[in-house]
């Protein structure tokens, strides 16, 4: 397979794109950081991976996005898959006393998402196949005071998602979303660890079976469906005055 990473940098892209090098794929990778970026690079390389190309992309740069995508596309050839992986862990407080903070959190885990999702959409539909995949959040199902903000950007995406999904269906191109519940990784470092959490290993698997199985809607670990339908089924009465 032909596989686009962006976000690369991730702790969530980098083990799967571990996973993916362990079967032999060709991977093209994208990430913010260079040297982190040639650190994956040679990593997945030496575990099996075929190494198409790797570029710095600067998603705060919309006008870049296209160029960089086509980039890609020259060097693999075709798209069999595409992960987007990508995201920040805004403070809640300061993006509720400012707008800006706000607005760069939306920008970073929505609308950066729904740019490169608008230059995908074409390049998959007119290929007639392939799979592109979205990691958002459990946070996007419900607005939840701790972290609404982020939460909103990712529903946006999540929303955004479900009608690509219809959209591209006659294409033959594949949507899937991927919501993570707690993961331990760099963004969340700062924050105590319970039962709940998962490693960003946990969550690659469920993302490559996703890709292989063509799944629609992926909550990983698998027990966050159930915390959610949960959480989704509390009375607003009730829900808003919940502070966890």
């Amino acid at each position: 397979m032909n596989i686009l990473i962006i976000g690369a940098n991730s702790a969530i892209a980098r083990a799967t794109a571990r996973l993916m090098a362990a079967r032999g794929e060709t991977l093209y990778l994208m990430g913010r950081n260079s040297e982190r970026l040639q650190e994956l690079v040679n990593d997945v390389e030496v575990r099996g991976a075929t190494i198409s190309g790797s570029q710095v992309l600067d998603l705060g740069d919309p006008d870049t996005i296209k160029g960089t995508l086509q980039d890609a596309v020259n060097a693999l050839g075709s798209l069999d898959a595409v992960l987007i992986c990508h995201g920040s862990l805004p403070d809640q407080s300061q993006c509720e006393a400012d707008y800006q903070a706000a607005k760069q959190a939306i920008n970073v885990n929505g609308l950066s998402v729904i740019a490169l999702l608008t230059e995908l959409a074409p390049i998959m539909s007119t290929q007639g196949s392939g799979t592109i995949a979205v990691v958002t959040s459990v946070a996007g199902d419900r607005g939840r005071q701790p972290n609404f903000v982020y939460g909103a950007a990712k529903a946006m995406v999540s929303t955004y998602l479900e009608g690509l999904r219809g959209k591209l269906l006659k294409s033959g191109v594949h949507v899937i979303d991927i919501r993570p519940g707690l993961v331990d990784s760099p963004m969340t470092a700062h924050m105590e660890k319970g039962p709940l959490w998962a490693m960003p290993e946990q969550v690659a698997i469920r993302i490559v079976q996703a890709i292989d199985k063509q799944q629609h809607t992926v909550y990983t670990p698998g027990y966050w469906r159930l915390i959610m339908a949960i959480v989704k089924s509390i009375p607003a009465v009730i829900f808003k005055r919940l502070k966890f």
